[in-house]
């Protein structure tokens, strides 16, 4: 199996300098790497050092959610005009932790109007939520026709994990695919998301786990 082609490459850290962009760009061209996901800053340089052999993926309220649906619509609308062809949005989990379902619904549906024709994948940040929470929010998110649930940001306590795989994918029921992203450092726990069912692999460990895949 090529992991490569199910890999969105992180570049999302605050001291990620503009020549670490283009490096880190190029070898994952070179590896045959899915896509990379940058912040909006960055979007157009990632664009343009991909020449559309990589997909260019933006964060929308990264990492806490906590921006306005107004503001998250115009970060989402800016960042495909920019040339970013999936976008990784973070729900608003202050709001969803305050009981505020209908705001938390409203937010999503109109992010959806407002972005269609491109993969949208929603991040609801697992280790913050409960189960009632992790199934009214998977359930919503399915109902919103946007394509995938993403488990992690990267920076909550913990990430992905194997129960909550398997609980989202019980729950939708094929209606959303599953991006697993939050502590994935091994070539080991990318094959075992895989055979849960997971399409898509979040992680800045890329070049170390695609070095394990070729020296296996």
């Amino acid at each position: 199996m090529d992991i490569a082609k199910f890999i969105d490459h992180s570049i999302l850290r605050p001291n990620h300098t503009l020549k670490d962009l283009e490096v880190e760009i190029n070898k994952c061209m070179e590896l045959g790497v899915y896509g990379v996901c940058v912040n909006p800053f960055w979007v157009r340089k990632a664009v343009e050092f991909s020449e559309n052999r990589l997909v260019v993926c933006c964060v929308v309220s990264f990492p806490f959610g906590l921006d306005t649906k107004e503001q998250k619509i115009l970060q989402a609308l800016r960042a495909l005009e920019d040339g970013a062809r999936e976008l990784d949005v973070v729900i608003n989990i202050s709001a969803l932790k305050s009981g505020m379902h209908k705001y938390v619904e409203e937010e999503l549906k109109a992010i959806a109007r407002n972005t269609e024709g491109v993969i949208r994948k929603v991040i609801i940040e697992t280790a913050y939520l409960n189960q009632e929470e992790k199934r009214f929010i998977v359930e919503l998110i399915a109902d919103t026709g946007m394509e995938f649930v993403k488990t992690s940001t990267g920076y909550a306590p913990t990430g992905a994990v194997e129960e909550d795989i398997r609980l989202i994918r019980d729950w939708v029921k094929g209606r959303l695919k599953v991006k697993a992203s939050g502590g994935i450092r091994t070539r080991e726990q990318v094959l075992r998301f895989l055979e849960l069912g997971v399409e898509r692999i979040g992680t800045s460990s890329t070049f170390e786990i695609l070095k394990e895949e070729r020296d296996d």
